[in-house]
């Protein structure tokens, strides 16, 4: 009954342009096998490529589903992680090959004379022009500019970084393919490296036997710097800054950089017991020892590249003054080189100062002492640049110089901003505590939010501290201390940059945030101020509103702690900023798809009034997963769907799971995927993207409907039906994802069976992985068929904001792309896992329900049956390696089957491991 899957009508012009990428597919592929045989023997390598043709003919609809299946039947544990370890890797290697196509087709595009395409700053630069906006203008929308990707740490993002490397050199080889001219000796000698790296990935774990802590995924943070962030991020803020300052000459926008780093990895403590003062520490220091030793490998570099004798070139007095400071150096005949190595001496003192060891590009100058911030850091490098300029080097300070100094520009000696996040009931807890026993008030969670309120501000306006020497508190309370003791530890050391914000995760109320602002003050990092000077505080206080009925009054809330003098203070001294995270992942779980996206639509609306009427500037933290059941999507398009006003030239927004490495492992990935937030950042900052004019009340009062409906039918399910925890507990691996070594932090707040008190990462990833994919489109098919009924009208109504909405365009785009990955013949085969045959009838069939009236309504309001007709690259995707997923769904069906019968085979637990890895990598987005 369920046996079917999802059509894509594919062309002949679609399989023509997609051609180069099945010939690397197929290249990659068949060494794939050849390794597999040569190692593991022609009874493995069979038993593969019988799995996979038979796949592609369960696609074509020429096999069953159950007959495919039964080749898994009683198979050996062992000769099953085979199979899965050979799928998992074509993943990888497809992943690889789809990314050079994209570098290819672009390509085309340009050397075809093409325009840019939307999401490049080209592209976006000409609708500037276009637009002919005025200085003034564009001040005011983009003064304090600032975009900010915040790594996260997740399960199924800790591959080793043999994995990255290997996939690298064979991009490299690829690459020289595609340009030809190569002789065959040469093909030949490309295809062995290529041959010795799959090698060397089939005798590779891909993934950790021993369970990942918190200091691996710090160290699988940092890798992306090196990988492409130390080199692209400079690159790309050098260029807006000059492109708007030549279009926009007296707005003076972008002087600071705009793109800027900041992770979560080691300050999130969340629901992560993991996250101690130690590991805030360890995050600090060696985000910043990343950094400092980055500047002096570049250092070492330009010492050995900048050999100008002063016979030779130009210089000027204060690189002579400078040069001069350098006692030790005798090459006074080339005083850049002098220069440089003071510069290296100062920055090695400062390297061993921050962290007492050594490094190999460090170098000891008599006399060079320490920088004490970044600041002084570019100082010295800018005389460099100036006395090249002076003496017709322009050519030559634009080059590894200009990287440097824009490097220092954006990540000074902290190298990414580490921000703090605690639930909100954790904080007031330990208020609590230490309100006891400083003698403040005894019972502190017993007073009303009035009184809460009250008393803390009292605190906030003394600088006394509260804890004394001899102060003992609980182990939770201790704990919390002794973090924002050390997040204060590291903003004396790195400087203010380093711990730039305190997240409070289930905000509420105005108590909340005043909670954290006294813990903040604990530490040293909040001043009271005295007598005429207002309060100030290094560290921004920033609410995360989470659930739907959160969001819908965090307006109000806002309002409300703005209204407290105290705090006003604290957002003034901050030139009016107040950042606001909203929750996308939990506000999914809450109340569905739809409801949720409306949720945030509406508090976005909501906050940019109350900054409005309050007189702020408001900046929004966009709390996004990689799937779009947790706010992911493409970014060019969710940002141009925000509200009016919601941007203004300021976002921040998290980039975590397989996105991470999809986005940043390589520079060019890294080059088109910032310049995509950088171009939708401008343009929905300076142009009027919203599209619906006159009929924007109207729209906003049929999406409060139709929300309101999703929500319903999204409750129905998840909220009211019974049993329905069981059946997803049992039905998907999320009991697994929590007992195995995936990630450091557990993967339920409380230990609870609430779908509530579930992180929404297992949340997500488990419908990923049963391949429902519910939280990205479950209820939307019930609200819009109630909404529209038999009112054709309505329906129209609904195709005009399709076509003109960024918005509402944006929710049904995303909700495809979802669907186009869901099977629902794989999900029924993973129902079964569930014994109650009742139970499994009543929740699935409703699944089943909802998915064919969904795709109903997609065809009814947009017009098209094809779920990917705007998005051809995800359909090449799609139908080309689709096949290759369906045995690790088979595979860990099987294996949990298993698994849940009491096999402790260690092998076992291995192979759903291995699974989820492998399936993970193949849909790029699982969590």
């Amino acid at each position: 009954m369920f046996d079917h899957m999802l059509a894509f009508d594919v062309t002949e012009q679609g399989r023509a342009a997609s051609e180069p990428l099945r010939e690397d597919i197929r290249l990659l592929g068949g060494i794939l096998g050849e390794v597999i045989r040569d190692h593991e023997g022609e009874e493995v390598l069979d038993l593969v490529e019988e799995a996979r043709t038979r796949a592609f003919a369960v696609r074509r609809r020429e096999e069953h589903r159950e007959e495919f299946a039964a080749i898994f039947d009683g198979l050996p544990t062992k000769q099953a992680m085979k199979v899965v370890r050979a799928f998992s890797l074509f993943a990888l290697l497809a992943n690889l090959a789809e990314d050079l196509h994209r570098e290819r087709r672009r390509a085309m595009h340009v050397n075809a004379g093409e325009p840019p395409q939307d999401g490049s700053l080209a592209a976006t630069f000409a609708k500037l022009d276009e637009a002919q906006l005025a200085d003034g203008t564009v001040r005011d929308a983009l003064g304090g500019a600032t975009i900010v990707p915040v790594i996260t740490a997740h399960p199924t993002e800790t591959r080793r970084r043999t994995v990255f490397q290997t996939q690298s050199r064979i991009k490299e080889v690829m690459r020289r393919r595609e340009q030809g001219n190569l002789t065959p000796a040469e093909l030949a000698a490309g295809e062995r490296v290529i041959r010795l790296q799959i090698l060397t990935l089939w005798q590779t774990a891909l993934v950790r036997l021993q369970r990942v802590d918190i200091t691996d995924e710090i160290e699988v943070g940092l890798r992306w710097f090196d990988a492409s962030l130390f080199e692209v991020m400079p690159q790309l803020n050098a260029r807006v800054r000059d492109e708007l300052g030549s279009r926009y000459p007296t707005a003076n926008v972008a002087k600071e950089p705009v793109l800027r780093a900041g992770s979560w990895i080691g300050g999130d403590r969340d629901g992560n017991p993991n996250v101690t003062a130690d590991v805030v520490s360890t995050a600090t220091g060696r985000a910043s020892q990343t950094a400092i030793q980055h500047y002096l490998r570049e250092l070492e570099t330009l010492e050995d590249e900048f050999s100008f004798s002063i016979r030779m070139a130009r210089t000027t007095p204060e690189l002579l003054e400078l040069a001069a400071l350098n006692t030790s150096d005798e090459r006074t005949d080339e005083p850049f080189r002098q220069v440089i190595a003071w510069i290296r001496g100062r920055l090695s003192a400062t390297h061993s100062e921050f962290f007492g060891d050594w490094f190999e590009a460090a170098v000891e100058v008599a006399g060079a002492a320490p920088y004490k911030q970044a600041a002084e850091l570019s100082a010295d490098l800018d005389v460099i640049d100036a006395a090249l300029r002076d003496g017709s080097g322009a050519l030559i300070a634009d080059d590894r110089l200009l990287g440097l100094r824009e490097a220092v520009r954006t990540f000074g000696f902290h190298l990414y901003g580490l921000d703090l996040r605690q639930d909100s009931g954790i904080n007031e807890e330990t208020i609590a505590e230490v309100f006891s026993w400083a003698g403040v008030h005894q019972d502190y969670l017993a007073l009303d939010e009035d009184a809460r309120v009250e008393l803390l501000t009292a605190e906030l306006g003394n600088r006394r501290p509260l804890i004394g020497e001899g102060a003992e508190f609980g182990e939770q309370t201790t704990k919390e201390l002794a973090i924002t003791a050390a997040a204060a530890r590291a903003v004396r050391t790195f400087g203010p940059e380093a711990v730039p914000n305190h997240v409070i995760s289930m905000c509420t109320s105005v108590s909340d945030m005043l909670e954290t602002a006294v813990l903040l003050k604990e530490a040293g990092l909040l001043d009271p101020g005295v007598t005429g000077e207002g309060a100030t505080c290094s560290v921004n206080i920033v609410p995360l509103f989470e659930t739907i009925e959160d969001l819908q009054v965090s307006a109000t809330t806002l309002r409300a702690a703005l209204a407290v003098p105290v705090y006003r203070e604290l957002v003034d001294s901050k030139d009016g900023l107040q950042e606001v995270m909203l929750g996308y992942s939990d506000s999914n779980k809450d109340g569905g798809y739809m409801a949720a996206n409306w949720a945030l639509y509406r508090a976005e609306l909501d906050l940019v009034e109350a900054a409005r009427e309050t007189g702020i500037r408001l900046r929004l933290f966009h709390g996004r997963g990689g799937t779009v059941g947790r706010g992911g999507g493409p970014s060019y398009e969710a940002i141009l769907a925000q509200p009016p006003g919601a941007v203004r030239g300021s976002l921040r927004l998290t980039e975590q799971g397989e996105i991470i490495a999809a986005k940043y492992a390589e520079p060019p990935l890294a080059t088109r995927n910032l310049e995509t937030l950088l171009a939708a950042t401008l343009e929905a900052s300076l142009l009027d993207v919203e599209g619906l004019g006159d009929d924007t009340a109207d729209a906003y009062a049929a999406l409060d409907e139709i929300a309101a409906l999703a929500k319903e039918s999204y409750a129905d399910l998840v909220h009211r039906t019974d049993g329905f925890v069981e059946y997803f507990t049992t039905s998907t691996p999320v009991a697994e994802i929590g007992s195995m070594n995936i990630g450091s932090r557990p993967s339920s707040r409380r230990q609870t069976k609430e779908i509530s008190d579930l992180r929404a990462i297992p949340w997500v990833m488990s419908w990923s992985l049963s391949r429902v994919m519910l939280p990205g489109w479950y209820g939307t098919g019930s609200a819009l068929e109630q909404w529209v009924g038999d009112n054709e009208s309505r329906l129209e109504t609904l195709r005009g904001y399709y076509e003109r909405w960024p918005f509402f365009q944006t929710v049904m785009s995303n909700l495809a792309q979802v669907m186009a990955k869901s099977d629902l013949g794989i999900a029924e085969r993973y129902s079964r896992l569930v014994e109650d045959e009742a139970l499994r009838e009543r929740v699935f069939s409703k699944i089943v329900d909802e998915h064919q009236r969904t795709l109903q309504m997609f065809a009814r309001v947009t017009g098209h049956e094809d779920l990917l007709w705007d998005n051809a690259a995800l359909k090449r995707s799609v139908f080309n390696r689709f096949p290759y997923l369906e045995p690790l769904n088979h595979l860990q069906i099987e294996l949990l089957r298993r698994y849940r019968k009491g096999d402790d085979d260690p092998q076992v637990q291995r192979g759903i491991l291995l699974t989820m890895n492998g399936l993970a990598t193949a849909l790029r987005n699982s969590g």
